[in-house]
Parts: structure tokens; sequence; C-alpha cells
């Protein structure tokens, strides 16, 4: 290109370039130069209504597409607010690009308006991050911050710019390669160590496959489907994971940890060889790490090799991208099949009947009333419409569990949620993300009535668009999970869990323009679901719950997985056998 370009301009090319067709963001002062840029040109921007959200809604785009979610933000008050939507993307391995503004380059460390050290405030937070000291950088480091984001483990990289960096007139030149020496990616995988994988996984009697988001990250889930059949071994995701096995393949059995089925827990106790995909062995899966899976040898295979033997020792540690392991690793165990398929035969089959036995002694199985609404109901009738094929973005909490427990995801980039980090608020605004990404896709929003206002002002942006998003309220009139923990472990002391004045959802989406209402008999349940599915702009559908259920299984805090609370007529430790 021969004409001079403004810094916001070369900054709009790169993101074409890039193939980026949609941001989130929030303008402020030092950022009016690029908005002013971005008033002749096709990008789509989103406007939300806090900074926070954009970050989120960034996260629900890369979540349900795989591609990098963009967000923008002023400086000071605008880039801290996107913090928490970074340790979220961190925390959970999501690639996303957040753009920051930032003060001249001469008024830095000043304490000018609105300035933050957002370089120093976003260091732990981000995968990498950039301050844009010159014009001339600026290309290299947008493709190299879209390069970081998306490649090895995935995650957030923010890239601050100054406002006379925006101002500045210069020449772009094309970035046709990135080379970053110090940054390593292992994708391959070592060939001897997958050799290895494949015996011991023939030689198992009791093999289990314990899948990760690191799967749906690495789009193996046909590769992950394919190991599950060759060894015929019962198969678990994780709460990041779900969707990459569907949850009608016969051998899934659910979701571990501590809101896991009985089946999953038991079996990831008493198996011989632990087949982690993806996974980071994180507490609220592990339970008390010195307990857990006291038999097993682990395979792990993790592109990230600082989660080799972080939490749980690997006995077979493979560092790669699970899809390119996961292929070779495929056709290895088909390779030694005819030759060692026979040997634990009887052991394998009576592993299977034991399993099945434990997901037939206590299954998971939604409870339904005539006299009031089960949470779990709900979900059985979210997932009876949404058929295993819908968009589910959930908040955090109780309804959160009883999703992932309830609702089907018959394939990957189904279920959204805030998973590591546990953010609330999450649901909405990543439900903005994942419509946009997805226009012609059925997306539901399911939050509780705490985490659905902390980002009620997503409403507008949702009014805004005209977006068709059904969202539904699971309103306990408590923070849920916080009241079930002051129950069971606080004497029932209930402090600063009560939530009244909740707002009437039919008043409050309609000075929004759309639709709502409430319901709280069970009759209206199905009636209520179908008519927010009809309506073709968005739906706000209140659902009062019993306010006291609570989530079952249940591992306590330091418990082992199979120490569960079954039920409220069982204590802790009830199920270890």
């Amino acid at each position: 290109m021969s004409n001079l370009m403004s810094g916001s301009k070369i900054l709009l090319e790169c993101l074409v370039r890039e193939g980026v067709d949609c941001m989130f963001g929030y303008p402020g002062g030092v950022t009016l130069p690029f908005y002013d840029a971005m008033y002749d040109h096709p990008l789509r921007h989103v406007l939300v209504r806090h900074e926070e959200n954009a970050c989120f809604a960034a996260e629900g785009y890369a979540r349900s597409t795989g591609k990098v979610g963009v967000c923008c933000a002023t400086s000071g008050p605008g880039a801290t607010n996107l913090t928490t939507g970074l340790v979220d993307a961190m925390m959970d391995s999501i690639p996303i690009v957040a753009l920051t503004g930032q003060v001249s380059t001469k008024l830095i460390g000043s304490d000018a308006f609105q300035e933050a050290d957002t370089f120093g405030i976003t260091r732990s937070c981000t995968k990498h991050n950039y301050l844009v000291k010159t014009l001339n950088d600026l290309p290299q480091i947008i493709h190299e911050a879209f390069y970081i984001a998306s490649t090895g483990r995935p995650g957030p990289v923010l890239v601050d710019v100054p406002k006379d960096v925006f101002q500045a007139q210069g020449h772009y030149a094309p970035v046709n390669a990135i080379h970053l020496p110090g940054y390593k990616v292992h994708t391959d995988g070592h060939a001897g160590q997958i050799r290895r994988a494949a015996h011991m996984m023939w030689e198992a009697k009791r093999p289990f496959i314990y899948a990760g988001g690191g799967v749906i990250a690495s789009e193996a889930s046909l590769e992950l489907t394919q190991l599950v059949e060759t060894l015929d071994a019962p198969a678990v995701c994780t709460l990041m994971g779900l969707g990459a096995l569907s949850s009608e393949h016969p051998n899934f059995i659910s979701m571990p940890g501590m809101h896991g089925s009985y089946a999953a827990n038991m079996g990831m106790t008493h198996t011989d060889l632990i087949i982690a995909l993806g996974v980071r062995f994180d507490d609220r899966v592990t339970g008390r790490l010195a307990a857990f899976a006291p038999h097993a040898k682990v395979i792990h295979v993790d592109i990230d090799p600082a989660e080799i033997g972080k939490n749980r020792a690997a006995d077979l540690p493979i560092v790669g991208d699970v899809k390119r392991v996961l292929s070779k690793l495929n056709k290895i165990l088909l390779e030694l099949a005819p030759a060692h398929a026979p040997i634990h035969a009887d052991s394998r089959k009576a592993w299977w009947n034991q399993v099945r036995e434990w997901k037939e002694e206590h299954p998971l199985t939604p409870e339904i009333s005539t006299s009031e609404i089960k949470p779990q109901h709900l979900m059985r009738e979210i997932d009876r419409i949404s058929g295993g094929k819908a968009v589910v973005t959930a908040d955090v909490g109780q309804h959160q569990m009883w999703a992932a427990q309830f609702i089907r995801f018959n394939s990957p980039r189904l279920w959204i949620n805030s998973g590591g980090l546990g953010a609330m608020g999450f649901g909405l605004p990543s439900a903005i993300g994942a419509q946009f990404a997805n226009p012609d896709k059925l997306v539901f929003s399911i939050s509780g009535d705490g985490g659905f206002q902390m980002s009620l002002p997503e409403l507008a942006t949702i009014a805004s668009y005209g977006l068709p998003i059904k969202i539904i309220v699971m309103n306990n009139g408590y923070l849920g999970m916080v009241r079930q923990w002051q129950e069971l472990f606080y004497n029932n002391r209930l402090n600063a869990v009560t939530l009244d004045c909740f707002p009437d959802a039919e008043k409050l989406a309609g000075a929004y323009g759309f639709k709502g209402r409430t319901i709280e008999s069970p009759a209206d349940l199905t009636p209520a679901l179908q008519e927010a599915v009809k309506e073709p702009g968005p739906y706000l559908l209140n659902v009062k719950v019993t306010p006291f259920e609570n989530v079952f299984p249940m591992v306590p805090a330091g418990g082992a997985i199979n120490e569960m609370v079954l039920g409220e007529s069982t204590q802790p430790m009830a199920a270890a056998k």
C-alpha cells in the first residue's frame, strides 16, 4: 500500500487479514481515533453495556466456533473491567485478543486521566501481553497476538495501544511470517511414547477415558470417538469437555467430579488405567488428590507441558496436540488389536458390567413434582426441546451443575460455561457472542437469579440487535450454591444469600421491547418453553423453582470422589465402598 494510513486503519487492516468479522467493545476517550476509523469500515462492532461483558461475549464467540474472539475497551477503568474475562479465558484456555486503549506515550507514568498500568495488571492473567510503543511495531504485534492466542494451548492475549499510536500515520506492510524463537509449541507427540501408550491401553483390564476441554480445543471429537470405540472403554467428559463425546454415545458415562455421577466417580476410583486427554486434573474432578484413582496408571496427553505432572504424576506423559496424538494412536491401536484385544476380554467384560451396575444403582434421574417446579425437571425439559443440538450457555452455580448433569450435548462447542474461574454474570453475555457466531442456531442462556442480575444490562444489547436468545432464569430466591454449602456445612446458618426483589419478568422484558413471563406451576413449564422457542426474537422466562433443592451427588470439600453425598438422606462418605 502506497498511501499513508493511521494506526487505527492499520489495526483494522490487521483484523481483517486475521479473519475477524465481529468484535465486542465499549468506546472511550483514548479509543476515539479507532472508533472513528471504524465508522467507515465494514467490520462489525457490537456495543455491549459493560467491558467485562465484552470479554465474556468474545469468549462465547470463541468457545462456540474455535475462532479467536476479539474485544475492545478504553484505558483505565475500561481495561481493568476486562480483567475478569481475561482470567476466565486464561483458566479455560479460550483464544481471545483484547485490544485496549492507553494514554499517549508521553503521558504514560504521569497518572494521567484514565491511566492504568494495563500491561502490568494483565501480565498474570494473559497468555501474553503487549504495550505498543511505536506505529512500526503495531502490525507485527497484532499478528503475533492472534498467532499466540490460537496456537498451542489457546488463551487470551492483550494489546495495549496508546492514543498517539492510533493517530500516527504510516505505511502498512503485510506480515507474512511469525518468528518467535522463545515460543515453542509441541504438537506431534513422541512417537515412541504414543506406541507405548497403545500397548498400555490394550494391556489394561479396567481402562477409563477421561476427556477434557483440550479435546474440544484441538477439534479432536472424531478421534476421541474412534478411540472410545476401538478400546470399547467407558468414558467421561469434564465440565469443560462435555460434547467432546456425544452424550448419546453408549460408552459415555457422564461428567466426573464434585457433582459428577456415581458411576463416573466410582469408575475413576477403581480403574487401573486413566487415559487423560486434554485435562488438567483440577481439584473439582480429583477431590482429595491423595485418594484419587489409587489403583491406576496414568497416560496424560496435553499440549501444555506445564500440565503434565502438575497435580497427578503421569506414568506415560505425551506432550502434543490431542488431535494429532490420537490420530497416530488410533492407527497403532488398530494394528495391535488382533494380538492384544483378546488378552483381557473377560476382565474388560466384567469391568463394563461393574460400570453399568454403578449406573443402574445410582442413576442421574430428574426429580419431578406436580406441585412445584424442580430444577432438574427444568433442565430435562430444556434438554428435550434442544435435542442435544442447541447452544446452551450457563452462568455459575446450582443451575450450571444441573444443566451439565441433565442436558445432552451431542457435538462439541454447544456447552458454554465458566469452568475454571466460575465467574457469575458469564451466562448472558457469552450467549450474545454465541448467537452472533451462530445466527441460525437455537441459543439458550441459562442463569440463576443471582448471576442474571449481574449482567442484566446486557438485555439492552440483546434487544438492540434483536438476538433471538432464549433467556431462562432458574429462580430459587437464593444464591443457591452458597446456600447449599451453608446448609450442609455451616449448620444452616444462612447469611447474605437471600435474593428478594427480583424484577417482574414480563415488565422487565417489555421495557426492552421483547416478551417475557414468570411461571411457577409444573403444568406451565413445557408450554412456556415451547412458547419461548417459537418466538422469533428474544424471550425472558423466569422459572420459579423449589427454593431449597440441593445438587447431588456432591463430594464435600476435602473428600475423595468416591465419598459422595448422594442425596438428602445420605451423609458424606456414605458412598465410599
